[in-house]
């Protein structure tokens, strides 16, 4: 049976030890001190439980693969060997990835995966580790790759092999659409602007564009992929130095525009989980946006669970979205 959900330290040692395969979220406190194991981890303190949004530094989230795999392979990639996983993947199954926030590898993942030799021959998922938003700038993001070893700069991988009779697929939750304002289009990749944009066409400081529009910078800027609307957050606007910080990269020549307003972000989020078919769920994770925008502290999200993040990993790298895996007999 599952053990999907909250767990203290003795209980997910004991789960370790049973030899089961689990996906784990918790303060770095905790996870340092796990066993060896068939686990990966990453560091976060928020959560969405069975009783809904919650902040725990005493508790482990648990996602429980067991019942459903054959035999996984755990693999800590750094900088330089992360352009390999594609051609790790497993015959039939996933990989599920948890890298370190705010880290080189946070960086190069996100601008670099989608070049990666064969990243979407099979579903990716995962999470960008975290800590309480009191902490950003203090404790770094840490991920586990199958010890209580953190790991600072590498990312934490499990290839998870499914019986023939299974297939995963990855899905999303995405609140946003572009809006019709004005298109902006930046002339260097990365996580910073720092005045080298174009917006209508012209060379402007998107951070004097934003305090002069007034601007609500809980929008993200939304791009359209082929039909995907992916967003990239705004985490800082500092006027006087004319630089915006981004919690994703934006892209050279990639038309971005501010994301249509939500009137009631806890409303919306409410709607677009009765309208999504979801089918068997085996991990879920949201964004720490979502969580404090939609004050999901307390609130459910459906039937979803899972750890609060940096960020969501859904091939690529995603910001202000539900990220989720579902397992299901294959045709």
């Amino acid at each position: 049976m599952s053990k999907t959900g909250m767990h203290t330290l003795s209980e997910v040692s004991q789960m370790i030890s049973d030899g089961r395969i689990l996906m784990l979220a918790g303060d770095e406190d905790l996870l340092s001190k796990l066993p060896a194991g068939k686990w990966i981890g990453g560091t976060s303190v928020n959560f969405i439980a069975d009783q809904g949004g919650t902040t725990d530094r005493d508790r482990i989230f648990v996602t429980d693969l067991t019942d459903r795999t054959d035999k996984v392979e755990i693999r800590a990639y750094d900088a330089d060997t992360i352009n390999k996983l594609g051609a790790d993947y497993p015959a039939n199954g996933f990989a599920a990835i948890i890298v370190p926030g705010m880290s080189g590898i946070h960086a190069s993942f996100a601008k670099d995966v989608q070049s990666y030799d064969g990243i979407f021959n099979s579903p990716l998922i995962g999470w960008i580790a975290g800590v309480h938003l009191s902490e950003i700038g203090k404790r770094a993001p840490k991920s586990f790759a199958g010890n209580g070893v953190p790991l600072s700069d590498k990312a934490a991988v499990m290839h998870v092999t499914l019986p023939e009779d299974l297939h995963a697929t990855v899905d999303i939750i995405n609140l946003f659409s572009q809006g019709t304002g004005d298109a902006i289009v930046f002339d260097k990749d990365g996580f910073e602007s720092d005045g080298d944009c174009h917006i209508a066409g012209k060379p402007v400081s998107l951070a004097r564009y934003v305090a002069e529009r007034g601007i609500d910078t809980k929008l993200p800027l939304v791009a359209n992929y082929n039909g995907a609307m992916i967003n990239v957050s705004i985490q800082s606007v500092d006027q006087d130095a004319g630089k915006v910080q981004f919690y994703a990269p934006v892209f050279n020549g990639v038309e971005y525009r501010f994301a249509e307003p939500v009137n009631d972000y806890a409303a919306t989020f409410a709607k677009n989980l009765q309208g999504q078919k979801i089918g068997d769920v085996a991990f879920s994770c949201n964004c720490i946006l979502n969580y404090a925008y939609a004050e999901l502290e307390g609130k459910k999200t459906g039937t979803l669970v899972g750890p609060i993040t940096f960020g969501e990993v859904a091939y690529m790298l995603l910001n202000q979205t539900l990220a989720y895996l579902t397992i299901q007999r294959a045709a």
